[in-house]
């Protein structure tokens, strides 16, 4: 079943009406974090040129099983080589399906069905807006596995249905490089834009998210 923002067509013209609202703001970065939280850093590249990198922050007290597979992929590599599968310039950019490390570009975003699927972690308090990272997920709300998404605008129309688990600390510009790829069917960009995305140590910080070695693709 293929993973993926429920975008109908009313629901596309409040992204795009979002992004006209928020055009002013494209060159905004979020305020740096002071926290303890687990951090990492998504590298991205195309046709073997770097697009800079996109430093991100987890929120464990927010969504923890989520963060907790997100940083268990992590530890073994899982995102490296994955792509920026689906862009949509004034909403979203969405990546981590290992799919999209080769293989036949249609089956995108389709995921692996033998991955762990992550029950849902809707925030009342936090809110889909420009920076912030969710999961994406099938019409089920608790079949979020691996793949996630960067808010480039303020989608706020998606809270309470997609959980939120972080945000971009610094690196907005290459997310809005990104979302403006020239891009074909499906929003799949026309070259391919894949990631690498690394834990950072903090030094003198412990975070709230252990390291999880193990691989969560294996159902017990």
């Amino acid at each position: 079943m293929k993973y993926f923002l429920r975008i109908a067509a009313v629901t596309t013209f409040l992204a795009v009406a979002v992004y006209g609202m928020q055009a002013q703001k494209k060159g905004a970065k979020p305020a740096p974090s002071k926290s303890s939280n687990p951090q990492y850093i998504i590298s991205a590249s195309q046709n073997g040129k770097s697009l800079g990198d996109i430093t991100i922050e987890l929120f464990p007290d927010a969504a923890p099983k989520h963060c907790a597979n997100f940083d268990s992929l992590v530890s073994i590599g899982f995102y490296d080589h994955t792509a920026f599968h689906r862009v949509i310039p004034g909403f979203m950019i969405q990546g981590g399906d290992p799919n999209s490390r080769g293989g036949n570009p249609d089956t995108w975003g389709y995921g692996d069905p033998s991955l762990k699927r992550v029950p849902a972690e809707f925030s009342k308090t936090l809110s889909h807006t420009r920076g912030i990272i969710s999961a994406a997920r099938s019409n089920d709300p608790n079949s979020a596995t691996s793949q996630f998404f960067i808010c480039v605008a303020d989608p706020t129309f998606l809270d309470g249905q997609y959980s939120i688990f972080g945000k971009v600390l610094s690196g907005m510009e290459v997310a809005d490089k990104i979302a403006a790829a020239p891009r074909g069917a499906n929003d799949r960009p026309n070259d391919k834009i894949e990631m690498i995305v690394k834990r950072v140590t903090l030094a003198g910080a412990k975070s709230k998210q252990p390291v999880n070695t193990k691989n969560p693709a294996k159902k017990k």
